[in-house]
């Protein structure tokens, strides 16, 4: 299980899938730095169908602009890993899989910098019927450890947006 994998509890994001369904919202992702693993991470629960849309993983930075969206501009004037480009991956993925609500993750897992950013930056973005807004982390570990804290902490930031 994914959620085993991120040190996510299971009841956690069930109740995170409750309260959308309870809401009748529905969610998608536009994943870089995570490769998928929030959306898989979220169908890991029975029943997430109802309310999980679909993702987009848009590794390669082309493909940030030309699968979620995300300026070429900005692209090019700041890199793939920015608080605006996971705005707008959050706003690519609501857009493209037609959902209430749209997460966007990029960042640096390690080991090496990328774009002049340090290893463990995180930038998290949430689009949805109120507009959006973007935290930025710092996440320590490995590879595996940033990327794992990276969902934990995109899916814990999420219910807190929907309380």
């Amino acid at each position: 299980m994914i959620l085993e994998l991120v040190g996510l509890p299971f009841s956690q994001v069930a109740g995170l899938l409750d309260t959308l369904r309870t809401r009748d919202l529905t969610v998608a992702t536009a994943e870089s730095l995570t490769a998928g693993l929030v959306a898989a991470a979220l169908t890991d629960v029975p029943g997430a169908s109802d309310v999980v849309r679909g993702g987009l993983v848009v590794y390669a930075t082309d493909l940030k602009a030309e699968l979620a969206g995300v300026d070429r501009d900005l692209l090019a004037e700041r890199g793939a890993v920015h608080p605006r480009v996971a705005e707008m991956l959050a706003e690519g993925a609501r857009t493209q899989c037609r959902a209430d609500w749209g997460i966007g993750l990029t960042g640096v897992a390690g080991p090496d910098p990328q774009d002049g950013v340090a290893p463990g930056t995180v930038h998290l973005g949430f689009a949805g019927p109120g507009g959006a807004a973007v935290r930025t982390v710092r996440l320590p570990g490995d590879r595996h450890g940033v990327r794992a804290a990276a969902v934990r902490v995109a899916l814990e930031h999420f219910a807190d947006l929907l309380r």
